[in-house]
């Protein structure tokens, strides 16, 4: 029997518990607004996001929360049954579904525990500031470039196999 994707679900555990650790280490030694410069460009600042990506939403009654739990358990299932669909040999489509998963449910654990999502990462420049961010959308956002990636790879394999 071969092995599915469902091996790489370990590096969907790995940012989990790297993002909630490190939100609980932000909550336990921050003050809400609190900010820290480490860089010319860059602080630790202890937000909170009642939204979704750059706080998209967060101004409305409260029925968002459990809308983006749902979004986020909806998609993990998702992603979770592609891996089971998937050859573990397929690293790159993998380990993008696991990062994906990863992030997506930390920030659901966290927005389950607290109706909100801690954040925390502040890069700046000048008077340009980026949306305060943290592990989990890190690990979304590379899930998603390497999807890309992934496709390009793949339409190049076909064309190569084609040629």
């Amino acid at each position: 029997m071969k092995k599915t994707g469902l091996t790489w679900l370990w590096l969907s555990l790995a940012i989990i518990i790297a993002d909630l650790w490190s939100k609980y280490i932000v909550v336990q030694n921050f003050e809400f607004g609190e900010s820290i410069n480490l860089l010319p460009i860059f602080n630790l600042t202890y937000a909170r996001n009642y939204g979704a990506a750059f706080s998209f939403l967060a101004d409305h009654s409260g029925w968002q929360k459990y809308f983006f739990l749902g979004l986020a358990i909806v998609i993990s299932a998702a992603l979770i049954f592609s891996l089971y669909k998937n050859q573990a040999v397929k690293k790159l489509e993998n380990s993008a579904y696991a990062l994906i998963i990863g992030g997506a449910l930390g920030n659901a654990i966290d927005r389950a525990y607290n109706g909100y999502v801690v954040d925390f990462l502040h890069f700046y420049w000048d008077i340009y500031h980026y949306p305060i961010f943290n592990i989990a959308d890190i690990a979304i956002c590379v899930g998603a470039g390497l999807l890309i990636l992934e496709a390009f790879v793949a339409k190049k394999e076909k064309k190569n196999k084609s040629d």
